[in-house]
């Protein structure tokens, strides 16, 4: 095949395990496939446009379709990401949805997890990370959807940590709160609208920058940066696909 892209043996073996069985037909090959979802995810383009080298492109557009459904990638992500390292860092990014996406966008539609907001129409990524940057947890909302509604919706499957990292959108009494009951400390710029001026680590705080870094390495893949899904679980599965090849599966 080439120079064609594949994921390595090392990176298969960490997550075969978790591969549904296969019944009757044997299954085209777990690698070429996969490493075909990586293609057209990381590079944008149409399914139809992956290389023939791959396998048909219909096999591995319903292989991405059906895993994302059975829940495949999200069992390895929660197993690969289960264990946090201590501390954790909280934020939240817009992710720009093509006309592909938003061409079904009105009232009274299956939620598509697309709002409109300062940005046009647009997702929001709300991530969980550990010490190194790597993502732990994920949630998908519409991009006017406040940042502490996405707080909320992962603060209940947070691993045991020491500290949480966030910037001052996250300085509320209800997030410190939450916090607090779960015996984390909050390294969080207070608000400048807040009266009550908590203190914070200022050295430790500066490790947010590696929140940058992740949200940055995530939309270098092209199908991440532009929202081309219309439906929000299998633009999630996208997501969570990139975040188990960037962050998980290249590890040394």
């Amino acid at each position: 095949m080439g120079d064609l892209l594949l994921l390595s043996e090392a990176q298969m073996r960490r997550i075969e395990g978790y591969f549904p069985l296969s019944h009757g037909i044997p299954r085209v090959d777990d690698r070429r496939i996969l490493s075909g979802i990586f293609f057209v995810l990381r590079n944008g383009v149409r399914w139809r446009d992956a290389p023939r080298d791959y396998g048909p492109h219909k096999t591995i557009y319903n292989r991405f379709i059906r895993w994302s459904r059975l829940g495949v990638f999200d069992r390895i992500f929660a197993e690969l990401a289960k264990d946090g390292d201590g501390v954790l860092m909280i934020d939240a990014t817009h992710i720009k949805a093509h006309r592909t996406a938003a061409s079904l966008f009105k009232k009274g539609l299956l939620p598509r997890a697309i709002g409109r907001s300062r940005g046009g129409l647009t997702s929001k990524l709300h991530l969980v990370y550990d010490g190194r940057g790597r993502p732990l947890r994920l949630h998908l909302t519409e991009g006017q959807r406040s940042d502490h509604k996405g707080a909320e919706a992962l603060i209940g499957s947070l691993p045991p940590a020491r500290t949480m990292i966030a910037d001052r959108a996250y300085s509320s009494a209800w997030f410190r709160q939450v916090l607090a009951a779960r015996a984390i400390d909050a390294c969080i710029p207070p608000h400048p609208t807040h009266k009550v001026r908590h203190d914070y680590d200022r050295t430790l705080y500066k490790q947010r920058h590696r929140i940058e870094n992740l949200s940055a390495r995530l939309k270098d893949w092209r199908r991440i940066h532009t929202r081309y899904d219309r439906c929000a679980d299998i633009f999630k599965a996208a997501i969570t696909f990139a975040c188990i090849c960037i962050f998980w599966i290249n590890e040394s």
